[in-house]
């Protein structure tokens, strides 16, 4: 069985920690390796604490989501913090050399997929990280409609569209309502009494 590189990028938003869940229902399969990914934002400032505060965080931050991963059993975890852009160049050489099978992304309004996807969009998004690459976007909850992770994947032929695959519904079963026990005996009070006539003879 081949052992499978599965990268997952870890950001301070709901959707990627969803898009990890996700992967870990779906995707990962007993002996795959998961690299938990953050690139945290270079520092123009000169101050080393600065920049040490910022990969310490980016370290807890990658702790929390290995608190995920240990709710599934047999899942090997690697964690990786570096410091790079926020455009997605630093993400893409890291899934490069790692020799990654898959790249695993939540979707969100600040995503760097979409500024890759505007600065590759003759190329192709996976092309630039040699591996498949699955975006996770998890809409607002209505209260109408239920909350639904819609699942897509990037090859060589995607370019500015993320083409939908699949909807994966993420959040627990709704509970059903409890059961109203029934009553052998009605309320008395309830009950309306009707005096019936004695006939004559």
């Amino acid at each position: 069985m081949d052992v499978k590189k599965i990268v997952v990028v870890v950001e301070d938003v709901e959707t990627a920690r969803t898009a990890l869940q996700w992967a870990l229902r779906n995707i990962i399969r007993y002996g795959d390796i998961i690299t938990l990914l953050h690139v945290y934002q270079s520092t123009k400032s000169r101050s080393r604490t600065k920049a040490r505060l910022l990969r310490l965080n980016g370290f807890k931050l990658a702790l929390s989501f290995q608190d995920i991963c240990n709710n599934y059993p047999n899942t090997k975890v690697e964690i990786i913090v570096t410091e790079g852009d926020q455009e997605g160049a630093k993400i893409a050489a890291t899934v490069r050399d790692i020799g990654a099978s898959m790249l695993v992304v939540g979707l969100h309004d600040c995503s760097f997929l979409y500024k890759l996807a505007m600065g590759h969009s003759h190329n192709g998004i996976a092309s630039i990280f040699n591996c498949r690459v699955v975006a996770i976007k998890q809409p607002h909850a209505s209260p109408v409609r239920p909350m639904i992770s819609t699942v897509s994947v990037l090859d060589s032929s995607t370019n500015l569209e993320f083409s939908q695959i699949d909807v994966s519904r993420l959040q627990l079963p709704p509970t059903p309502p409890p059961k109203i026990p029934y009553r052998i005996c009605p309320n008395p009070s309830a009950i309306i009494w009707r005096s019936r006539k004695s006939r004559r003879r």
